[in-house]
């Protein structure tokens, strides 16, 4: 690696893939937990269709967990200074089915 693509000291080096790059859409996140990690399955829920598919799971420590969901409201609150409230729209109770829940 040339020296002016080395991380400095502290610093780490993240590489994102083209197919990485695109994203995933999800309208739905179910969490859950067990003592020693957060599951949080992203879903894309389309009107009339009665099925869905989890798009992505992202497996957290407890840690972690805290990590994101501090990063989230502080991202959200800068969203907010800039382009004004985010509007939480009540919507109806889905009941969600695939599986019972597990622990590990």
């Amino acid at each position: 690696m040339e020296d002016n693509k080395k991380p400095k000291q502290g610093q780490i080096n993240i590489e994102l893939d083209q197919d990485i790059a695109q994203g995933i859409y999800s309208n739905l996140a179910i969490i859950n937990h067990s003592q020693s990690e957060f599951v949080v399955d992203f879903v894309s829920i389309m009107p009339g269709v009665p099925k869905s598919k989890v798009k992505s799971r992202i497996v957290l420590t407890p840690q972690h967990a805290k990590r994101f969901l501090k990063a989230m409201h502080d991202n959200v609150s800068r969203f907010e200074k800039q382009h004004g409230e985010i509007k939480d729209y009540q919507q109806a109770a889905m009941p969600i089915n695939f599986g019972p829940t597990g622990e590990a």
